[in-house]
């Protein structure tokens, strides 16, 4: 290591010699001398030594005393004094000073070794500190948060440029005050004062954080809105020594939040008023279907007129149908809720199937149906489930135009499943699917029928989901004709 280098600040030029003397021989580097208070100054600034050796009474009118809080103020440069004075007078101005050790004339050369070596020591550790506590100060004012630091009496000891600008305080005014008259806060609904969060961690030794709508009342009284934590400072020994608050203002974080409800409820608004373009086209389609089978018994009626109460009453029953209909999307319009009973399933394919017999005749199909008997009831709008099963028998007798009328069968299955839903399948012989049309057939607006509008798979979809089902349909990629859409209901529960 490098010796440590010394400035001998003596008047007595034959005692100063013997000091140089004794540092040479302990292996130090005297690397100046000096006489007076003025001169020690001068040196100390010509030489930058590690350590100062100062006698406290010097020619002139700057003594030992005043010499080294200069250096101390200026260079901070650890200064040992010497002295053949020890009474209270002196020692209690050379305290003052703050130095680093205090010989008394005369000493030996381990004495003055032990000084030097303590000196040093203690000096490397407080600049070891200054340095740790600099980078700490930097760290704290360059953050974009406010932090405010507190002893354990909860007064303030630090605060950085941010809190400074929050709180209108500067820190030469609000250092050893009590947090409470800087840090002011309130509940901005009930404008009641909020409980000081020094206090709570001083009291409980844990971080806490403040409660939502909490605001800060700056010096000026301003209000700005903050969100907080606070946390304790522990010391060495494990004791709490103070807390630090770290707060910020979210002024323009609420802002930004009014901002987007504003955009949600303009989106709302959109999406209301796409979904009533949507209802207008469903209640067209959907309508269709039931006055459809009014004209088909309508026509039979004129037919058969042995036939014609049946046809009436079928008609009477698809009239009703197509009320209930358009009230149940009247309801899904307005947001009120369905009316939700226990469905037999069985019952409702046996409706169904009972007022499409015309349709079935005029497409030269054949209907049959495997139901499987004592089948759970399921919790749901009977005529929605209704018109899902509708709407699936419809479209397989549309698509079994396209095959020869031999071939045109549909058969309609129910099942349960795994002791947890009811399958229903409705299963065509004919063209099929494609295999990329199979993902999109329950898209809106998509429809593989020339004159389709692409929605009552879509709105059976929406049917079954809101049920809490599942909707897919199934092709034999095999290459054997037809298709398969199958619809699962839970079964009802006692709850």
């Amino acid at each position: 290591m490098t010796p440590a280098s010394v400035v001998v600040v003596e008047d007595d030029r034959i005692v100063s010699r013997d000091i140089q003397h004794q540092l040479k021989r302990l292996g130090y580097t005297v690397v100046g001398t000096a006489v007076s208070g003025e001169e020690a100054v001068s040196e100390v600034a010509r030489t930058k030594p590690d350590i100062v050796l100062m006698d406290i009474r010097l020619e002139g009118d700057v003594d030992g005393v005043v010499a080294a809080d200069t250096i101390r103020e200026r260079f901070r440069i650890p200064v040992i004094f010497l002295t053949a004075y020890a009474d209270d007078e002196t020692v209690s101005r050379a305290s003052r000073s703050e130095p680093f050790g205090y010989l008394l004339k005369p000493f030996e050369e381990s004495q003055l070794r032990t000084a030097i070596e303590m000196a040093l020591y203690k000096h490397a550790a407080e600049r070891r500190l200054q340095q740790s506590e600099r980078r700490y100060a930097t760290t704290l004012s360059s953050i974009g948060d406010a932090v405010i630091a507190t002893d354990a009496n909860a007064r303030i000891t630090f605060m950085n440029p941010v809190a400074e600008a929050l709180t209108k305080w500067p820190l030469a005014d609000a250092a050893d005050k009590p947090v409470v008259e800087i840090f002011r806060i309130i509940n901005e609904d009930t404008r009641q004062t909020v409980e000081d969060p020094v206090a709570k961690v001083l009291r409980l030794g844990t971080i806490v954080g403040l409660a939502n709508h909490t605001l800060l009342i700056a010096r000026d009284g301003s209000e700005i809105p903050i969100d907080d934590s606070g946390a304790p400072i522990i010391d060495d020994h494990g004791e709490i020594s103070g807390a630090v608050l770290v707060f910020r203002d979210i002024s323009h974080k609420k802002k930004m939040d009014d901002a987007l409800r504003q955009a949600q409820a303009d989106l709302a608004l959109v999406a209301r008023l796409t979904r009533l373009g949507e209802l207008a086209a469903s209640i067209a389609h959907e309508v269709n279907q039931p006055l459809t089978a009014i004209v088909s018994n309508a026509e039979t009626c004129l037919r058969y007129i042995e036939e014609a109460k049946a046809a009436a009453e079928r008609m009477a029953e698809n009239s009703h149908r197509a009320g209930e209909v358009v009230r149940s999307i009247r309801s899904l319009a307005s947001q009120t809720p369905r009316e939700l009973s226990e469905v037999d399933l069985n019952k409702v394919i046996t409706e169904v199937v009972e007022l499409l017999r015309g349709e079935v005749r005029r497409h030269a199909a054949t209907l049959e149906t495997n139901l499987r008997p004592s089948l759970p009831t399921v919790v749901g709008d009977r005529v929605q489930v209704q018109q899902v099963v509708f709407n699936l028998v419809m479209n397989a007798l549309e698509a079994l135009d396209a095959v020869p009328a031999e071939a045109r069968k549909i058969v309609v299955s129910s099942f349960n499943l795994r002791s947890e839903e009811i399958q229903i399948s409705v299963a065509d012989t004919g063209p099929g699917l494609l295999v990329e049309e199979v993902d999109k057939i329950f898209d809106a607006m998509f429809t593989t029928k020339r004159e389709g509008m692409g929605l009552g798979l879509s709105i059976c979809r929406s049917i079954v989901e809101a049920h809490r089902g599942r909707i897919w349909v199934s092709v034999d990629e095999n290459g054997t004709p037809g298709a398969t859409f199958n619809f699962t209901i839970p079964v009802a529960r006692d709850e």
